[in-house]
């Protein structure tokens, strides 16, 4: 059964049709990928997904209530980490608990015990200036994660960071992906990435966007190690290269 359903969702500004009849799913515990090219609506679509911009037409369901226009249900992280210089990394990652009305104290009680878990046992109390590329990262999605244990929309979250950095963060990701069960859908240009996590993927293209491939990566979060090197791997991005191709032509 879908956690999150988007349902012939179409939007336009100035009579210009950004987006057209959108249809996807997102299942609990998935890890499912909006991958497409540049202007192709993937940001109109999260915004309108978080409530943050109304549809023209179509609705937005989560565990089976309509939330279309409404905020505050699902968790969106942007590509850069957002992280208040002011404060200290705990407040920072507990801020959308004190937001939704938690008290400070409380708010702390609640974080904490996640920073060993994702790899901030330390840093509590510390600035974000303390903090590496990577451990932003880290703590943004701590952050996401308390603001919506249920689901979390991400827009490019690993695009700033080197590629070393990328690859132990995508690893890091699968790993605390299986114990915190977060269901996630982002946004990615990196066809290798949307393979390496994702258990399913949609093909975002053309103007106004419309979904025109769904494709299923059968591995899921039991990939083994250097996937990216199996003939697995090569024809799952042969199948996304000739989608995007062909939505071009």
């Amino acid at each position: 059964m879908s956690l999150l359903i988007v349902k012939n969702v179409s939007k336009a500004f100035d009579q210009n049709k950004i987006i057209d009849n959108i249809n996807i799913e997102l299942k609990k515990g998935e890890i499912v990928s909006l991958l497409g090219t540049s202007g192709g609506g993937k940001t109109t679509l999260f915004n309108i997904i978080a409530g943050l911009q109304t549809a023209d037409q179509g609705q937005v369901i989560l565990d089976g209530v309509d939330i279309t226009g409404v905020t505050g249900k699902v968790s969106y992280m942007l590509q850069k980490d957002m992280l208040l210089p002011y404060k200290s990394v705990i407040d920072n990652v507990a801020l959308p608990l004190v937001i939704k009305g938690m008290k400070k104290k409380e708010a702390r009680q609640k974080a904490l015990p996640y920073f060993k878990q994702f790899g901030l046992e330390g840093y509590e109390n510390k600035y974000p200036t303390a903090l590496s590329g990577g451990m932003r990262q880290r703590a943004a999605f701590l952050r996401t994660y308390l603001f919506s244990e249920s689901v979390a929309i991400l827009d490019e979250p690993f695009s700033a960071l080197d590629m070393l950095t990328k690859a132990q963060l995508h690893s890091w990701y699968m790993d605390i992906m299986k114990d915190i069960k977060l269901s996630t859908l982002f946004v990615t240009h990196d066809i290798d990435e949307a393979i390496m996590l994702s258990d399913r993927i949609y093909v975002l293209s053309g103007k106004p966007g419309t979904i025109t491939h769904e494709i299923v990566i059968r591995e899921g979060s039991k990939k083994p190690k250097a996937f990216n090197l199996t003939p697995e791997f090569l024809s799952y991005k042969q199948q996304i290269v000739e989608a995007l191709e062909g939505s071009l032509t």
